[in-house]
């Protein structure tokens, strides 16, 4: 299983094993998810889930060659198109799931994990925590949300800024700009983060989903801006020949 679902009270907490982005174009692990979170959606006894990051994730280096590897799996990218469509449909389901969402992260976070995270109603990170943007070196525009989650939450001067520097951005800066809600020490991060968990248990369950819902009232805009980003991404990669990665950056 990619990942493990144990109850504590009214908490759930999902916790995902080593590298899940290696498994994103996995249809049956996929299905395994969303079968789960629906009967998730279904049991009123789980107010909160908390989604815990793996503890090993692709290294910077890595996800470039997962990337420049699903880019030359063929003509048709049919690999590389199931992997947009896997990581819009994980958003959208996190963003209807009628539950409140505690995301926990730690270490060396991609930028693609970090639009799971900002999909979700709260986030606590251990202070080594470090989001890393790979795509200006691959030359693409990032999958998964990140100019619309950031341009929402930061304003569209703030995200430009943080988008096209490529820096990386520790733990404290996060919570400076708004990005993260809580910084803890690594050894405290499991139980801080059950303790948020349960802390928006004790919300009432119609009112606190009731600000959900209004809070993500552009929900089909979302969803939109996430076909719109598949395009992009197809324009920059069918525009240039497939061993000619370092100029992709150049199709638009």
């Amino acid at each position: 299983a990619a990942f493990v679902g144990e109850t504590s009270g009214e908490v759930l907490t999902l916790s995902f094993k080593s590298k899940p982005l290696r498994h994103v174009n996995d249809l049956s692990r996929k299905r395994v998810l969303f079968d789960y979170l629906d009967r998730v959606a279904c049991c009123s006894e789980i107010k909160v889930v908390l989604i815990k990051g793996a503890p090993t994730k692709m290294t910077r280096s890595e996800y470039i060659g997962f990337y420049r590897e699903m880019i030359n799996a063929g003509v048709d990218q049919v690999t590389l198109e199931r992997m947009y469509n896997a990581v819009n449909q994980i958003l959208l389901k996190l963003l209807d799931l009628n539950k409140i969402i505690v995301h926990a992260d730690s270490g060396e976070v991609l930028f693609l994990h970090l639009n799971v995270a900002l999909a979700c109603d709260y986030r606590i990170v251990a202070d080594n925590t470090v989001y890393q943007n790979p795509n200006i070196e691959l030359g693409v525009v990032p999958k998964g949300g990140s100019v619309f989650f950031l341009s929402k939450m930061l304003g569209t001067v703030a995200a430009s800024r943080i988008l096209l520097s490529g820096e990386d951005i520790p733990a404290a800066r996060a919570r400076e700009l708004g990005i993260v809600d809580e910084v803890v020490a690594p050894e405290r991060l499991d139980q801080a983060a059950l303790e948020a968990a349960r802390s928006y248990a004790r919300v009432p369950s119609g009112y606190a989903i009731g600000v959900k819902k209004l809070l993500n009232y552009d929900r089909k805009e979302i969803s939109r801006y996430l076909e719109f980003e598949n395009e992009l991404l197809r324009r920059l990669v069918h525009s240039c020949p497939l061993n000619d990665f370092g100029r992709l950056g150049q199709a638009l």
